[in-house]
């Protein structure tokens, strides 16, 4: 009998802005996969991936990468089995960073599971709305739900911590779209 591989995702925050929850959040979400699943699961922050916007000669579909951090970039997310995209929601839309790290890669992205997790005032319906059509674009499988996380304004704008309240009320969203990756990962193997 075949020994079970290990399912590989990565949770990829998608804000680098300064003061940022996205970190936080995206902590509380692993940790609710690994009790959720048993999946390897590891946390990317982009901050800490130097992606230069467009100084690829070539175009991404084609995979011919020439430069070293996107050489990088490229092995990283080929060797996923999954994703989970954790971004604020930015007046309507997702960050320019999370755009800029989906676009430095095509095939690497085609035919895997993603689950879209968004925060914000408003939870980020709209943000997950976009990323759901992208995801769509580079042939990815997202899942359902998409949980949106609402911060209160005294968070947003008062720098208020993040407290259980505001992560009860996600939790069991969170739960149900691990469990739709974990599935979605085994039916893919």
């Amino acid at each position: 009998m075949a020994e079970k591989m290990t399912k590989r995702v990565l949770v990829i925050m998608g804000s680098v802005r300064a003061g940022r929850r996205c970190p936080a959040i995206a902590h509380w979400v692993s940790e609710v996969g690994q009790e959720r699943t048993d999946l390897a699961i590891e946390i990317i922050d982009l901050a800490e991936w130097s992606l230069p916007v467009d100084d690829e000669p070539g175009i991404p579909a084609l995979g011919l990468y020439k430069q070293p951090h996107s050489k990088a970039w490229s092995k990283k997310v080929a060797q996923a089995d999954g994703f989970v995209f954790v971004t604020p929601q930015y007046n309507w839309g997702y960050p320019a960073a999370l755009k800029n790290a989906i676009d430095h890669c095509y095939l690497e992205w085609k035919g895997k599971p993603l689950m879209i997790i968004t925060y914000g005032g408003h939870g980020g319906g709209k943000c997950a709305a976009q990323l759901h059509q992208v995801s769509e674009a580079l042939k990815m499988r997202p899942v359902s739900p998409m949980p949106a996380i609402t911060l209160s304004n005294a968070i947003i704008r008062e720098n208020a911590p993040l407290d259980d309240v505001t992560f009860e009320a996600a939790l069991s969203l969170v739960q149900d779209g691990w469990t739709a990756l974990a599935e979605s990962l085994s039916s893919s193997m």
